[in-house]
């Protein structure tokens, strides 16, 4: 792992990405996203997605191309309706299970951190080394929580595998602050600077974008989710708000302490998207949920580590039949 703290030489291009009323336009109150549309049956080929809204972004020095294809395993807030409350009454194996679309999975997984903005350097919580620590445990010899999703595989017959830790590196990218108001565009070409950062791409590679206190990506915390994931035509990436500033809502002092969250949301993210990296192209049941969005919330535990204990929510095995915490 390295980290580097360096920061963007040009400010976010304002007004870029789908306005927010958009994504809950004829959603019922209360709903924090709306679901991707159902998937078809099986592919016998592997299926790539369509391409999404084009979005030009001036980041870093660079105009960055990005996709928009939605918002995809959108957790969302506890008590808002869809969340865990809705499945406690319970609902058929049927729905449940998780079809495969075609699509890629990944397999031999790397996350790659960036904190976005020079907020960051006045963070007193610990969510940086929080959040380092979850990712360097993750994929070890110690973690049975992961390979819940090394079922999954793709056409080529191979699913997730872990040889080691995840996480590929972390940035501070502090030279200039986060946007207050990020759209889902802004969001992206930041996933896009990150990996030109670290020289990385390809699909095995996650992006996570952590946005700092005090900021409102994607309109958090007023829309109602804690976190999602999407791809942008280049790189998986997720959007990471800084959940503590929701408190309760997105998992703080759940299990444990008031990180829970970072942990339980990094975690729902994470999964999903090694299962359905470029959604809805791979494992996702017939009403658009993921891995993770089928037990969102339920049963939370704790998973060790060896570079700690950290809370997390189950995810769904379709071997299982059920929600999962080890695998």
């Amino acid at each position: 792992m390295f980290r580097i703290r360096r920061g963007a030489t040009a400010s976010i291009a304002a007004g870029c990405g789908i306005a927010l009323a958009a994504l809950f336009a004829g959603a019922p109150s209360g709903v924090a996203a709306a679901r991707p549309a159902a998937p078809q049956a099986a592919a016998p080929q592997a299926a790539a997605p369509q391409a999404g809204n084009v979005r030009l972004v001036r980041s870093h020095g660079h105009v960055y191309r990005v996709e928009i294809h939605g918002r995809h395993g959108v957790i969302p807030m506890r008590g808002a309706r869809g969340d865990a409350v809705r499945r406690q009454v319970g609902r058929a194996p049927a729905d449940s299970t998780l079809i495969y679309n075609g699509g890629p999975v990944q397999h031999q997984v790397s996350v790659y951190l960036v904190f976005w903005g020079n907020q960051w350097d006045s963070d007193s919580n610990g969510v940086e080394q929080y959040q380092s620590n979850l990712f360097n445990g993750l994929g070890t010899s110690s973690d049975s929580w992961s390979t819940v999703t090394s079922q999954y595989t793709d056409n080529s017959g191979q699913g997730p595998s872990f040889g080691g830790p995840v996480l590929g590196g972390t940035w501070v990218d502090d030279s200039a602050p986060a946007p207050a108001n990020a759209q889902q565009a802004d969001i992206a070409a930041e996933a896009d600077a990150a990996a030109s950062h670290f020289g990385v791409s390809g699909p095995d590679v996650q992006i996570v974008v952590m946005s700092p206190s005090g900021t409102s990506p994607d309109g958090f915390p007023n829309s109602g989710f804690c976190a999602w994931h999407d791809y942008d035509g280049t790189v998986s990436y997720t959007n990471m708000p800084y959940v503590l500033d929701a408190g309760s809502s997105c998992g703080a002092n759940s299990v444990a302490n008031q990180l829970d969250g970072f942990s339980i949301v990094g975690g729902h993210e994470y999964a999903e998207s090694l299962t359905d990296p470029q959604p809805s192209s791979g494992w996702v049941a017939s009403d658009g949920e993921e891995n993770g969005d089928l037990c969102a919330w339920q049963n939370l535990g704790t998973i060790s580590l060896p570079t700690g204990d950290f809370a997390m929510q189950p995810t769904w095995s379709n071997a299982a039949g059920g929600c999962a915490m080890s695998g």
